[in-house]
């Protein structure tokens, strides 16, 4: 708790960096930027500059949320056509050269703190890079996640992010000299120094070697979009997403359906049962409608419109889970880190920056410190779906910050749970806890959720699963440090009177803290 200002994030370092940041004067956006840059540093295995960001700012002058989407796009010479001729088609895995798009997440941290920001971007990214330089011990979490990409970077000769050809060990101290030397430039020379400079060229050399096509004039052509932030109002509290090609919507349909069922208690059978239901039901949507809207707009209104939510509630059974769900059609028609900041003026800003699969590609260009995303994974090989791969397209993405105001207009804070597909029903589970609930941030986030996969359903200890699989519910208890699947969430609620509540997900490292 605190009243000057808050900061939770998913490592103690990155939130006592963008804590040190508001106590300089700076506000929620240079706070936030200053977090990214000491997550990337601190999280490498989870996050970074060859990833994406998206973030939502809440200015309370004007009490306006604006958004950005800083997703990368697809190489302009990659295809579904190129696959094929090339007999790639069966090479398309998760972590292959070819599924990286172009890192979108410098572009996101130089626009947030060009339009929003009140400090110089050399002022906001100084603490990360004296953490890059002297280096810091590796917390347990982020130790543990670091070594399940081990044997990949080993592969890939990344050993800029290895210890003597090793995973950091917990407590074990990493320095990045490359990671300082790139934020360096970045802090001198902003994002151009990162899609016009060397930088760029060594991400493509490097790429190149792996077999990609992408080449320099698409990282000089990139640019993050401040784009409209969609929401919906549930009980008395409205829900700010960011837009497609982000599954954001995802979590505002499943507000939509649910909001009218009956309330029953947090963990009964009877409520976690309607919460599963209304989530396949938002996941049948959007894994149909969710894509670049330069190339397929989706329905956004007609989907989170009162009728929409009424005819996919209809559908709800109290007493059984549905057999098979289809998308509907309305009328028109792994790993990421997650943070949030308010200041004292009571501006907010919702960020999240992801790798997509721990390190992605698992691809490390010589000398910059940093993973290359396999977001490109996200795309369809279905030419006839609307997410489909094409050249120089944003694909499906399942990193979203989450906002909440009052009906009056003010903050009642920045939220957001990160991991896959697990982000809009964190978001679900979570902004029902908060509002229907009335329970403060940390209990919330400490609460077992739930997550609904394609084949069956993933339930922490704690939640009623003998009787959720008595109605028709495809179980999989999960222990342990497997917990991390089911996301690592941070929340700041700022009262009335200006005092912040926030919590950190105990399913990390992190924590929450204010001044």
């Amino acid at each position: 708790m605190g009243t000057h200002g808050m900061v939770a994030s998913s490592q103690p370092l990155a939130s006592q960096v963008g804590l040190s940041i508001l106590m300089q004067g700076g506000n929620a956006a240079d706070a936030a930027v200053a977090t990214a840059a000491a997550l990337a540093v601190t999280e490498p295995c989870s996050t970074g500059l060859g990833g994406d960001c998206f973030a939502l700012y809440y200015e309370a002058a004007t009490q306006q949320v604006t958004a950005i989407n800083a997703s990368g796009r697809a190489a302009r010479g990659l295809s579904i056509d190129y696959l094929e001729r090339n007999g790639l088609m069966g090479a398309w895995q998760e972590r292959h050269a070819l599924t990286a798009t172009v890192p979108g997440a410098c572009s996101g941290w130089c626009g947030v703190v060009e339009r929003h920001g009140s400090m110089p971007l050399g002022t906001v990214l100084a603490p990360a890079i004296r953490l890059a330089e002297e280096g810091y011990p590796v917390h347990p979490v982020a130790a543990y996640v670091w070594a399940l990409d081990e044997a990949l970077l080993q592969k890939n000769g990344s050993d800029e992010l290895l210890i003597s050809g090793r995973a950091p060990r917990p407590s074990q101290r990493f320095r990045n000299p490359g990671m300082g030397r790139t934020l360096r430039a970045i802090a001198e020379g902003g994002a151009d120094a990162f899609y016009r400079g060397e930088i760029a060229g060594t991400i493509v050399d490097a790429l190149q070697r792996f077999g990609h096509v992408m080449e320099r004039e698409d990282l000089a052509s990139h640019q993050a979009e401040w784009v409209e932030p969609i929401s919906t109002v549930y009980h008395g509290v409205r829900i700010w997403e960011c837009p497609p090609n982000g599954v954001g919507i995802a979590a505002l349909l499943a507000l939509n359906i649910y909001r009218e069922l009956p309330y029953h208690p947090p963990l009964s059978v009877e409520r976690v049962h309607l919460q599963i239901e209304a989530m396949r039901l938002a996941f049948a949507d959007t894994h149909w409608y969710v894509a670049d809207p330069a190339f397929s707009q989706a329905p956004i209104a007609e989907l989170l419109s009162d009728r929409y939510a009424a005819q996919r509630r209809a559908m709800v059974d109290p007493e059984r889970a549905l057999t098979s769900i289809e998308h509907g059609f309305p009328d028109a028609g792994s790993n990421t880190v997650y943070f949030c900041v308010v200041d004292e003026a009571g501006n907010a800003c919702s960020f999240i920056n992801s790798n997509f699969n721990r390190f992605g590609t698992g691809i490390v260009p010589p000398g910059v410190g940093f993973s290359i995303q396999n977001r490109g994974f996200g795309f369809s090989l279905d030419r006839d779906h609307p997410n489909a791969l094409a050249p120089g397209k944003r694909p499906y993405h399942t990193i979203i910050p989450g906002m909440m105001t009052r009906l009056d207009g003010s903050l009642y804070g920045p939220f957001g749970v990160m991991g896959t597909v697990m982000q809009p029903q964190g978001h679900f589970q979570v902004a029902v806890g908060l509002i229907d609930d009335e329970r403060d941030p940390q209990t919330v986030l400490d609460q077992p959720r739930f997550r609904v996969e394609e084949t069956s359903i993933l339930v922490e200890p704690g939640m009623p699963a003998e009787m959720l699989a008595a109605r028709g519910h495809r179980l999989q208890l999960v222990h342990g440090n497997d917990r991390r699947d089911f996301g690592r969430g941070q929340i700041i609620i700022r009262q009335a009177d200006g005092t912040l509540i926030a919590g950190s997900d105990m399913r990390a490292d992190g924590c929450a803290m204010g001044w």
